[in-house]
């Protein structure tokens, strides 16, 4: 099942993060047991635009697994995740 933790006051739309849940678990073929957690904070470096995105995969016997993209929520698209997904993979 996909969480969403939004804190107040975030201005990401709940259907963009619902969203990113969903995709993440369908790129990395997760089962319903997995939890999916999408973050957006403040970032002050330039490259983010204000905001990046935190991905947290968290599924029972494994440590959870933490994605960072410099982006917020609303503006990762499928190539952005693509592209953190096969960075975070081969940094493994």
């Amino acid at each position: 099942m996909a969480q969403m933790l939004l804190k107040r006051g975030e201005t990401t739309k709940p259907d963009a993060s619902k969203a990113l849940a969903l995709l993440v678990r369908e790129r990395l073929g997760l089962s319903d047991e997995a939890t999916v957690s999408i973050a957006e904070i403040a970032c002050g470096e330039p490259a983010c635009g204000g905001a990046e995105t935190i991905i947290l995969v968290m599924r029972s016997g494994f440590a959870t697994e933490s994605i960072t993209l410099k982006m917020p929520v609303a503006s990762v698209g499928e190539d952005d995740l693509g592209l953190a997904l096969a960075a975070y993979k081969s940094s493994q």
